[in-house]
């Protein structure tokens, strides 16, 4: 009974610290370094310019580290919560354990590191296709076709076979923990856990993802809402029913664009 106060004290903590993401989100992108949070041109910002100039290599070493950053915040604000029932049966399954703070630490980090892969993934696509843009006069002038494309996409992916087991095991979180912990290894199984689960998430979310770097990952509050929807097709009950009518919005956006360009053409 003494180890039950320890499992109740992680909601409010977890919940600080989500807070605490989100916090940190509204002020950077209030403030002057605004651009942190989207591709940039790390050089035109105050006092990052010069640091690059003074080091070799410092430009592209220094872009990878406020990416990561601006990334991993991201990832604490948005997907933390859609989370947050896995997180809160391994607690309560090892609140009797020694180790358990050591644990909880290993199980977020594998869940933070399929994310990181995935947005260093996400980054590259997105500068590959910037650096296209901006190199051809023709792809320049339509540029919105990618946002047309990326919304589409992820409306079709709405529908898809693979969205929906993601879903389920993101879902099940008692099923997940039992199918991957044995304890014998406890360090290493909680880390590989919290990967595991990590990817099945970016399995069922990867295509709002990139929606979000399509309108722009500066804005906290395409950040918001698209956390929202994650978080309530995950842990709302009615979750499941979320996708489609998303699916057919997403498609809906992307023909309205094309739309929108062919008039204005």
């Amino acid at each position: 009974m003494k180890t039950r106060p320890r499992a109740r004290l992680f909601a409010p903590l977890f919940i600080a610290l989500t807070a605490s993401a989100w916090i940190v989100l509204w002020i950077w992108d209030a403030g002057p370094y605004a651009r942190y949070l989207h591709l940039a041109d790390w050089n035109d910002l105050a006092g990052v310019g010069a640091l690059c100039r003074a080091l070799p290599g410092a430009s592209a070493a220094l872009a990878a580290s406020l990416y990561s950053a601006a990334w991993l915040v991201m990832i604490a604000a948005m997907m933390l919560p859609t989370a947050f029932p896995l997180f809160d049966a391994f607690v309560r399954m090892t609140v009797a354990r020694e180790d358990r703070r050591a644990l909880i630490a290993l199980l977020i980090a594998g869940y933070a590191a399929a994310w990181a892969i995935f947005g260093l993934l996400a980054h590259g696509v997105d500068a590959a296709l910037h650096a296209l843009v901006a190199r051809s006069p023709a792809m320049f002038a339509h540029a919105w076709l990618v946002g047309a494309a990326i919304a589409a996409v992820a409306g079709v992916y709405q529908f898809g076979g693979l969205k929906a087991r993601c879903l389920d095991k993101c879902r099940s979180p008692l099923m997940f923990i039992a199918g991957h912990w044995r304890g014998r290894s406890a360090r290493r199984e909680s880390f590989v856990l919290g990967a595991s689960h990590g990817v099945f998430c970016v399995g069922c979310c990867w295509a709002l993802m990139l929606v979000m770097f399509a309108v722009g990952t500066a804005s906290v509050g395409w950040m918001l809402a698209l956390g929202a929807i994650m978080a309530a097709e995950k842990n709302l009950r009615a979750g499941r029913r979320i996708g489609k009518p998303l699916g057919v919005a997403l498609i809906a956006w992307s023909a309205w664009l094309v739309v929108e360009h062919a008039i204005i053409a």
